[in-house]
């Protein structure tokens, strides 16, 4: 645990950098909203894709040799966004680093090995955490660096301590050996699941950034073919990549469903207040600098670490039902109470401080619950599904947020009106409270093995 809270801890920093710095890298790049939803974004397209390939190489050669690997390309990545001289080769940088999605579902996978299974939807809780808390480091220490060196190095010195984390996993953490195959992996499974994530990623950015065109409908063609092929060689595949048994279980779909309307909102959330916070002052803004946006999200990371790791202990007490009712009441009354109450720096606090609870607890009870639920030689690749999920959501609820402030632009000025903020409030809201309809129509409870409808 402590090996993997080390590299937990430097991923987590590297991937929340962008996130108090977005208004700083759009001034430096002469970028808008929408290209500065990208960044953040490149990174969730390429999670997306490599996490079930990640969770399923896991189970077939164990965690451990796969993270290590991993991880040589995460570092390469942020390498390459260190010395980014301008916004392709940086966007490139964050595809290299996107594969760090992909250490969740591996992570699971060691603490099941090495825990006992009393302890296991505790631990996995903590592993999250652990990601989390990496991420209050990076919200903290961005504005700072950028200030005080350049933005590169707010890439640079997160890879430096991934890199000495990878060296100490890969001496300390015991070895996990293999899941007897049955055959050969599926390759074909693995290319065609992955083409239909990026497929469907790079869609989702372009109909959220430009609107219906016909290169969506192209993209939206080329997602069911690929699907569709996909259904058709895992049905006949000796070892299928994924278990279509598995996916047609209700427990498994309603833990989807849930986890990506609450992450939707959660997105749109992580997009919108650091905008606010950067709006000039003269108007209905802050005129906050990079360090000044990461001392306001420092409380909102805090409050996402703590739920993360009650989050497994939570489900396990109260059942995720129960769990994602609380978070999703709370988050839908943050969320419209934000409508008229967006004037003063400590709503936005409290705002942040409130959804990140409410998104975390809920989120990781429906993802340890479903990792305690399954076999063990499915664990990666049905928690990977799952962390897909999640991170598809935060990705459209940032693109729909930064939509949103796109079409309430001021041509002459640059920002976005106050009403598009307001809209983009609003939306959150319904968005989080369309999860109690989705409670409603589901019915999960928690048994001694994990997640069951």
């Amino acid at each position: 645990m402590v090996a993997l809270g080390i590299l937990a801890l430097a991923l987590g920093a590297l991937q929340s950098v962008v996130e108090p710095a977005l208004p700083l890298l759009q001034g430096e790049l002469g970028i808008g909203p929408g290209e500065g939803a990208l960044i953040g974004n490149t990174l969730l397209i390429t999670g997306a894709v490599i996490t079930p390939v990640a969770g399923k190489l896991g189970d077939r050669y164990g965690g451990k040799r796969v993270l290590v690997r991993l991880m040589a390309v995460v570092s390469a990545g942020g390498l390459l966004a260190a010395l980014a001289p301008n916004l392709p080769v940086l966007l490139l940088g964050q595809v290299l680093q996107g594969v760090m999605v992909g250490a969740l579902p591996l992570s699971f996978i060691l603490v099941r090995k090495h825990l006992p299974a009393g302890t296991s939807q505790a631990a996995i809780g903590l592993v999250v955490a652990l990601f989390t808390g990496g991420g209050m480091v990076g919200t903290l220490m961005a504005g700072p660096i950028a200030a005080g060196l350049s933005w590169h190095w707010m890439f640079a010195l997160p890879t430096i301590v991934i890199i000495a984390a990878t060296a100490v996993v890969a001496r300390l953490l015991p070895p996990d050996p293999p899941m007897p195959s049955v055959g050969r992996i599926d390759w074909p499974g693995l290319l065609l699941l992955s083409g239909t994530l990026l497929a469907f990623m790079l869609g989702l950015v372009r109909v959220t950034s430009t609107g219906l065109s016909p290169g969506v409908g192209a993209l939206a063609v080329a997602v069911a073919a690929l699907a569709s092929g996909w259904v058709v060689i895992e049905r006949r595949a000796v070892a299928p990549m994924v278990d279509l048994r598995m996916l047609a279980e209700p427990a498994k779909w309603n833990a989807c469903a849930l986890t990506f309307v609450i992450t939707v909102g959660s997105g749109m959330v992580i997009f919108l207040l650091p905008q606010l916070f950067a709006v000039p002052g003269d108007g209905y803004g802050f005129g906050v600098g990079t360090t000044g946006i990461g001392l306001f999200l420092l409380p909102g990371a805090v409050a996402g670490a703590l739920s993360d790791s009650v989050g497994g202990i939570a489900a396990r007490r109260f059942g995720p039902r129960a769990v994602v009712v609380v978070g999703t009441v709370v988050t839908a009354a943050t969320m419209i109470a934000l409508v008229p109450l967006h004037t003063s720096a400590w709503q936005l606090v409290l705002a942040k401080v409130l959804t990140a609870f409410a998104a975390g607890v809920g989120t990781t009870a429906l993802l340890a619950g479903t990792a305690t639920a399954v076999e063990t030689g499915d664990i990666g690749i049905a928690t990977g599904l799952l962390v897909v999920t999640r991170v598809i959501g935060v990705a459209l609820g940032a693109q729909i947020g930064g939509a949103v402030l796109a079409s309430g632009t001021d041509p002459l000025t640059g920002l976005p009106a106050e009403s598009a903020f307001v809209t983009g409030f609003a939306v959150a809201g319904l968005v989080a409270a369309l999860s109690l309809l989705v409670v409603r129509i589901t019915k999960i409870r928690i048994t001694k093995r994990g997640v069951r409808a």
